[in-house]
């Protein structure tokens, strides 16, 4: 995945945020709030560009979808870990919540790993929403202060989301990227042929 031989230009993008995470964590230990928020905002924004180069020209991949999904997640960790440092008040009042919603995510990952030795990388409609909803919380609270009403939402959606990640684990024996969600996986024709390898062998 980290090979650079052959990288496209989403790749490229999606590959920036993992070089911005040892960056925004340095300027977390210099206690630099606003210029956090800038750099995680620009993370973000790669994030809205690799995919739109991917689809628009058509160079789409399973590693450079693998490469988006461990930028993105990098990329959440350090937002959240910058969440606690600068707005730990927020965090500690809000930790039952944070953890009850986090826990079937933990959970989710453990399953993929188990199953597939890396992480899922459908980029659902839903993890798509759920990605803009964490962005726009956490750059909320940075440059302003936490808004209990984008974190309720957050969370919501959040759940959702990782139900349907774990579903879709379930459904999937094999890796698989871009699944828009559970209606289209269900005609999903990777799917179905190995369903179609399962009876014949029956």
């Amino acid at each position: 995945m980290l090979t650079f031989k052959n990288f496209n230009i989403a790749d490229w993008f999606s590959f920036y945020r993992v070089v911005a995470a040892p960056f925004l964590v340095l300027l977390l230990w210099l206690d630099e709030r606003q210029l956090f928020a800038w750099f995680l905002l620009i993370s973000y924004i790669t994030d809205a560009v690799d995919g739109y180069l991917a689809r628009r020209l058509k160079i789409t991949s399973p590693r450079g979808s693998q490469l988006d999904s461990f930028g993105d997640q990098i990329t959440l960790i350090v937002g959240l870990i910058g969440l606690f440092y600068f707005e730990s008040d927020f965090i500690k009042s809000n930790l039952v919540l944070i953890i009850i919603a986090f826990t079937p995510y933990v959970v989710q990952m453990i399953m993929a790993y188990l199953k597939y030795g890396k992480a899922t990388a459908f980029h659902t409609y839903l993890a798509k929403l759920s990605a803009i909803m964490q962005s726009v919380f956490i750059l909320w609270a940075l440059f302003f202060s936490p808004e209990y009403a984008l974190f309720y939402i957050m969370i919501g959606i959040g759940l959702l989301e990782t139900f349907e990640e774990i579903m879709l684990i379930l459904m999937y024996d094999n890796w698989a990227s871009d699944v828009k969600g559970i209606y289209w996986a269900f005609k999903d024709k990777r799917r179905l042929k190995k369903e179609d390898k399962k009876r014949n062998t029956l």
